[in-house]
C-alpha cells in the first residue's frame, strides 16, 4: 500500500536586514520619512504601520507648526538692521570739553575716543608745560591728526586769565578798579572777582598804627593803581592805605597825622636886636616876629600880624619873643 507524501510545513518568511524593528524605530525618531517607508516595507501588520505612520509624522511637523507671524517678525529685524547705516547721519559731534582744565580735558577726550593737542588762544606762543595750569578756551577737530584716532585742538589760556573773544585775539586782562574814598570792606568787596594773592590794608599816615581791623577805615591811596591790568592776579598784591573813620586823607602819601614842631628861627639879625633893645623901654614895639631873639626879658610887643608878643628866656639860655597870652 501506497502512502501519499507527508503535508508541508510552510516556511518561516526571511527577514531583511532593514526589516529589523530596532532600525525602523531609530529611522522613525531620527528620519520620519524613511522610518515611515521602512514601517510599510516590514513584516508588521497593518494596525502596527498605521500607528508608526501617524505617530512619525506627527513629530516630523511639530517644528513646522510654530508661530508665522513671530518668525516674520524675527526675519524682518536683519532686514531693518541693515537698513540703518544708510539712513543713519554723519558721525555725532565730539563733547565740548571748554571750561575745564586742560589736563583734565585732555583726559576724558582720551576716554571718548579723540587725542588731543592744545595752543596758546591768545596772539603769544606760551608752551603749556603743565597741563594743570591751563584751562580750554575753545576747541575745534585738529588740521594734522595724532595717530590713527580722531584729534581734537584746544585753544588755552592760563586758568586765572579770561578767555579771549576769538581764538588768537588779546586776553582782556581785568583791570584795577577805584576803590579810594571805600571803607576798607567794601574795597575789598570790589577787588574779589580779580582773585588777588592778598589785599593789605597800610596807614595813610607814617606814624599811626593800624589795629586789628580796619573795616571801617577809608581807603586814600591805593597800588596798584585804577585801570592797570592785572595779568598775574595769583601773585599780586592790592596796598590799600587806609585813614580812621572822622580822619580826613592826607594831600600826600608818607605823611604825619602829628608832624613835629618847626624849629625856632636862629636869625639873629640887626632887627632883631634893634627890637630888643627898643622893647626895654617897656613895649610899644611892632612888627616883632615869634621866635626871633629879645631882651629884657618880660618886654611886650606886636607881631606884624597884630597878635601880643612877650619876650620870653628859653631853655637854651637865650631869651625869644613869644605869644603874649
Amino acid at each position: 500500500m501506497t502512502y501519499p507524501p507527508p503535508y508541508p510545513y510552510p516556511h518561516a518568511p526571511v527577514r531583511r536586514w532593514w526589516q529589523h524593528p530596532a532600525l525602523i524605530i531609530s529611522a522613525l525618531i531620527v528620519i520620519p520619512p524613511a522610518g515611515i517607508a521602512l514601517a510599510w516595507l516590514s513584516q508588521w501588520n497593518q494596525t502596527k504601520k498605521i500607528i508608526a505612520t501617524v505617530l512619525a509624522g506627527l513629530w516630523f511637523l511639530t517644528p513646522f507648526l510654530g508661530d508665522p507671524p513671530k518668525k516674520t517678525e524675527t526675519a524682518a529685524k536683519p532686514k531693518a538692521a541693515a537698513a540703518t547705516p544708510a539712513t543713519s547721519p554723519s558721525p555725532t559731534e565730539p563733547p565740548s570739553y571748554v571750561g575745564q582744565n586742560l589736563k583734565q580735558a585732555k583726559t576724558d577726550a582720551y576716554a571718548a575716543g579723540y587725542n588731543s593737542i592744545s595752543h596758546d588762544a591768545s596772539p603769544g606762543n606760551a608752551g603749556q608745560w603743565d597741563d594743570g595750569n591751563w584751562k580750554v578756551c575753545f576747541q575745534a577737530p585738529a588740521a594734522n591728526p595724532v595717530g590713527k584716532m580722531a584729534t581734537l585742538d584746544f585753544g588755552v589760556v592760563r586758568n586765572e586769565w579770561p578767555c579771549p573773544a576769538k581764538d588768537g585775539e588779546p586776553i582782556p586782562y581785568p583791570k584795577m578798579p577805584k576803590v579810594v574814598g571805600l571803607t576798607f570792606v567794601k574795597a575789598s568787596e570790589a577787588l574779589k572777582p580779580i582773585s588777588l594773592q592778598k589785599i593789605e590794608p597800610q596807614s595813610a599816615y607814617t606814624d599811626v598804627t593800624l589795629p586789628a581791623t580796619v573795616d571801617d577805615w577809608t581807603v586814600c591811596f591805593q597800588e596798584p593803581e585804577e585801570g592797570k591790568e592785572i595779568q598775574y592776579p595769583k601773585t599780586t598784591t592790592a596796598y590799600l592805605k587806609v585813614v580812621a573813620p572822622g580822619t580826613g586823607c592826607p594831600a600826600a602819601e608818607y605823611t604825619k597825622l602829628h608832624p613835629d614842631p618847626t624849629p625856632p628861627s636862629n636869625d639873629d639879625d640887626s632887627s632883631s636886636s634893634s627890637g630888643g633893645s627898643s622893647s626895654s623901654g617897656g613895649g610899644g614895639q611892632t612888627g616883632v616876629g615869634f621866635g626871633r631873639f629879645c631882651s629884657p626879658v618880660g618886654a611886650r610887643a606886636i607881631t606884624s600880624d597884630g597878635r601880643p608878643a612877650k619876650c620870653f628866656m628859653g631853655k637854651d639860655g637865650r631869651a625869644r619873643w613869644g605869644y603874649a597870652s
